[in-house]
């Protein structure tokens, strides 16, 4: 399986479903669905390229607060909807009084009620997936691509979590295998291997906080560990994905053979 890059000037792991094996031997359509890391101070050029791919719908999943600091990019043809997801360990890092408290504090947390820092990323997947508000932002999501006639984008900040669970969902209602969705998530590796190295490379020129690097890094990774475990999760619950998205989402059977019929060539 080759995922299908989208190589544009500013735009951060974007990719396209289309090309990816799915039910009764059929493949996703091209050009419909879109997942992507941030869409921030694209340059004209980029922008103009999204419209013209037919890009009518955005999903941005990031918190208000990742949302002021990078604030979107708008692409004028678009509907932006706002689904925020929490997908991180460190809430209290950019509003506390002390950074090396909280950052202390929090590598306690995270030892003390997981145990490793991959233990904790596991557990944040299952928390995005399990949990009666997130399950809500996430049906909304499936309602849009359900209604999208065109394309539709869904981000959040790097591309990895939050959008490589939706992509997850996704590809498992229709119909791509489990070892291509986890081949599809880990391409994030491959696409970010340069800009990680770079931000491990600065973790480790900064003095202390052993534990806390640990949590870092393994919040920048991108581990087959991580979306297995989700997977796994949804299988011992609802028996597949596809299980999950009618049982847990509410999503119709009938909305899934919709959505085959829609995206499935």
């Amino acid at each position: 399986m080759r995922t299908e890059r989208i190589k544009l000037k500013g735009v951060n792991n974007m990719r396209d479903l289309g090309g990816l094996p799915a039910a009764d031997g059929k493949r996703i359509k091209s050009g419909r669905l879109i997942r992507s890391g941030r869409l921030y101070k694209l340059p004209a050029k980029t922008v103009a390229a999204l419209e013209n791919m037919g890009v009518d719908t955005v999903v941005d999943m990031r918190l208000d607060k990742e949302i002021e600091t990078r604030r979107p990019t708008l692409i004028k043809t678009a509907e932006y909807y706002y689904l925020p997801l929490v997908c991180t360990a460190t809430p209290g890092i950019t509003t506390g009084k002390s950074m090396a408290g909280t950052m202390r504090k929090e590598s306690r947390r995270i030892e003390e009620e997981f145990g490793t820092a991959d233990n904790y990323m596991i557990s944040m997947y299952k928390y995005i997936l399990f949990e009666e508000e997130s399950q809500k932002k996430l049906k909304t999501i499936f309602d849009l691509i359900l209604k999208e006639e065109n394309c539709i984008i869904w981000h959040c900040n790097s591309g990895k979590d939050r959008a490589g669970l939706v992509s997850m969902l996704v590809e498992g209602a229709l119909g791509v295998s489990r070892k291509d969705i986890v081949d599809d998530y880990m391409a994030t590796r491959k696409i970010q291997l340069r800009h990680r190295r770079l931000q491990r490379l600065g973790l480790a020129l900064i003095p202390g906080f052993g534990d806390f690097k640990k949590l870092l890094r393994a919040l920048m990774a991108t581990k087959p560990e991580y979306i297995n475990g989700a997977i796994d999760e949804t299988e011992r619950r609802y028996g597949s994905i596809t299980g999950y998205v009618i049982n847990a989402l509410g999503v119709s059977a009938e909305d899934i053979e919709r959505l085959k019929d829609k995206y499935l060539e």
